[in-house]
């Protein structure tokens, strides 16, 4: 299966990413991953980003299509894939459609998990404290949570126009999420089968 996996910082991505590509046995690609461990390692891309992720920004379109693209081209990728945040504007759903057309491949599905606003406030600065992430200031988090409705928020009309979109309630326990997202997913396997 060909995954995205969307919905607002503090959604659950992350964790439900392991949860959906351990259990279909596909590759998880998150870009906050990549880019957290380059700025931990210093590099030149790691630089970059990290003066757009201390802003609560989205690291510019160039250097993230690269990276997705770089990363699509492993071997891991063959049997499936699951992106965790990206594509995350217009610009970049053009580059994913790109990417996966010059490699005879489409979409399976776009799983987006839906929250309450301010739970997901309270579910990061949470993570703040427990990870020791700097970049989960409540400032910053409620600016990334306008940058994701004002840039994000339309690629789930793209993708409701493409047949692909499945909200799925991302409210309640790690378990009991994960439930809802493979019932989506076979709702919509059998569906088209």
């Amino acid at each position: 299966m060909r995954l995205i996996l969307m919905g607002p910082p503090g959604a659950g991505k992350g964790t439900q990413a392991k949860v959906i590509s351990g259990r279909l046995g596909i590759a998880a690609i998150s870009t906050g991953d990549i880019f957290r461990a380059n700025v931990s390692e210093g590099t030149p891309l790691g630089v970059d980003a990290k003066r757009y992720m201390d802003a609560g920004d989205y690291v510019p379109d160039e250097i993230t299509n690269a990276m997705v693209h770089d990363r699509l081209d492993q071997d891991d990728t063959t049997k499936g894939f699951l992106l965790d945040g990206y594509p995350r504007t217009v610009a970049q759903v053009e580059e994913l459609d790109k990417m996966l057309a010059a490699a005879g491949r489409s979409l399976d599905a776009v799983v987006v998990l839906t929250v309450q606003d301010e739970e997901l406030i309270q579910r990061l600065l949470h993570r703040a404290e427990t990870e020791g992430r700097t970049d989960d200031t409540e400032e910053v988090i409620r600016h990334r949570q306008d940058v994701y409705n004002q840039q994000t928020a339309p690629l789930l009309e793209v993708y409701a126009g493409r047949d692909l979109l499945v909200e799925v309630d991302g409210m309640g326990s790690v378990d009991e999420v994960s439930a809802r997202v493979f019932e989506a997913l076979d709702h919509r396997r059998a569906d088209a089968g």
